[in-house]
């Protein structure tokens, strides 16, 4: 394949290019260590969204419709289609906001680039353990470069950027694992980009909101395997100034940046800026569930001694989680800063086990939740996509006192990121009611130890409910 676009594409070139030539040599150890961690803690995360109602329809649903059985359903006998197949495992991977962020990205890396590569892994291609991990990180580094790139105005204006950006991802991963070409990488991000999709009204208690990384890692691996067989894409996916990626999807040229599509590539890993959760809830929650704990431990309350609880923070936290909360489904439940602050208030945290079937209308918790105030500090705001979690938290008392923490990064946070122990402890509680512990313990050993493995296709069998 060729590409006639000139100095047209050149960002697109520049991604191309490295993705396609990265070598495990080339890669820190410290990203090696880091992406193997990451890949762990998103596997748990797919294996507990495998028995969630939502994820058990699309499976049933496409079970009915497929009768390839070639590549494996994570935490589940099933076999489909390695793009159905990708399509579910990516549901379930965020199927309960449990998964991995890149905060100035605004994307969940993990949910959009595994589940297109290990299908390439188990039905495409044969990857050794070093293969995957080079391919894990191609995928890693280029979705958040194009969400840098697209800023926090993307999600701002109600594009859902997990699915909008994800899709890049996912290609780049699916192209190295496919070891494509530069060319034809050029044309596997042209086909994924073209359908990017999602919206953020999907937040307020839609199923399909789980979905959406589902279907970017579907749409990059569709892109990876037609380009691998000639097929072209867009040359100048980011670039065109009609039509393109960036143009479209922002409201204005100068609300996003190319340069930060290839700044620093293969210098400075965007893998290591990924965070990890330990709430169960969106990412936007959890400094200010953390706030609230260090408050705690210092002026221990109960609920009934709280008269307001006012949090600070930029405009994106206010649209995207600071709404007052409406029973609509568990979708709204896990994204509501006031819903998630009441949980912490009155079950002590904010993991799997709080948000079952009754949590929704939990009339304690809603009535709880009228006493948080989500207010719009213009001085985070200006502190950019970076700081874009930051929060104040103000924790009023009827005597006229109050408590006030400022955090800027939650605890698994990039800035102080979880120990190997913590991650393997997270995936043992989500993985318990689905696997033995030998399977666990194989697995967690076939991930942790992955440059080891003669073939990647280990992890597929491992990922199978036995």
């Amino acid at each position: 394949m060729s590409d006639h676009s000139g100095a047209g594409n050149v960002h697109t070139r520049r991604i191309a290019e490295f993705v396609s030539t990265l070598s495990y040599e080339r890669i820190p150890a410290q990203v090696i260590e880091r992406i193997k961690l990451l890949i762990l803690d998103s596997l748990g995360c797919a294996i507990y969204g495998a028995q969630l109602e939502w994820c058990r329809i699309v499976r049933s649903t496409l079970e009915s419709l497929d009768a390839t059985r070639t590549t494996s359903v994570w935490g589940t006998p099933l076999r489909l289609s390695s793009p159905h197949a990708a399509l579910i495992n990516g549901t379930q991977v965020q199927g309960f906001e449990l998964d991995d962020v890149h905060r100035r990205g605004v994307l969940h890396v993990g949910a959009v680039t595994l589940p297109a590569l290990i299908a390439v892994a188990e039905s495409h291609a044969d990857l050794s353990g070093r293969d995957f991990l080079t391919a894990a990180v191609a995928g890693y580094e280029i979705g958040p470069r194009v969400g840098r790139c697209m800023g926090q105005e993307h999600i701002g204006q109600g594009w859902h950027s997990g699915a909008t950006v994800g899709v890049y991802s996912a290609a780049a991963g699916a192209a190295r694992g496919l070891r494509l070409s530069a060319d034809e990488t050029v044309h596997a991000l042209g086909i994924a980009g073209t359908q990017s999709a999602g919206l953020m009204a999907a937040q307020y208690g839609a199923m399909v909101k789980r979905m959406h990384a589902g279907r970017a890692s579907q749409s990059g691996l569709y892109g990876a395997l037609l380009a691998s067989n000639g097929f072209t894409g867009i040359v100048d996916v980011f670039e065109a100034p009609y039509g393109g990626f960036c143009t479209t999807f922002s409201r204005s040229q100068d609300r996003f940046d190319l340069d930060e599509l290839s700044a620093g590539l293969g210098e400075r890993f965007e893998t290591m800026g990924i965070a990890l959760k330990f709430y169960s809830c969106v990412g936007s929650n959890h400094t200010t569930l953390d706030a609230i704990r260090d408050i705690q431990r210092r002026r221990p309350f109960t609920p009934a001694e709280v008269d307001k609880i006012v949090v600070h923070g930029s405009q994106v936290t206010v649209d995207h989680v600071g709404w007052p909360y409406r029973p609509e489904g568990l979708t709204s439940a896990q994204l509501n800063l006031p819903f998630a602050v009441a949980t912490l208030l009155l079950e002590g945290d904010v993991f799997v086990d709080q948000f079952g079937p009754d949590a929704v209308a939990d009339g304690a918790r809603i009535e709880l939740s009228r006493k948080v105030d989500v207010v719009h500090d213009p001085a985070i705001t200006a502190l950019g996509s970076a700081f874009r979690h930051k929060v104040r938290v103000e924790v009023q008392f009827p005597d006229g006192s109050r408590e006030i923490e400022t955090r800027e990064a939650p605890r698994g946070s990039e800035q102080s990121f979880a120990t190997a122990d913590e991650i393997v402890d997270k995936f043992r509680k989500l993985t318990r009611g689905a696997m033995s512990e030998v399977q666990q313990a194989a697995l967690i050993e076939a991930v942790l130890d992955m440059e080891q493995l003669p073939t990647s296709r280990r992890l597929a069998e491992l990922l199978r409910q036995q």
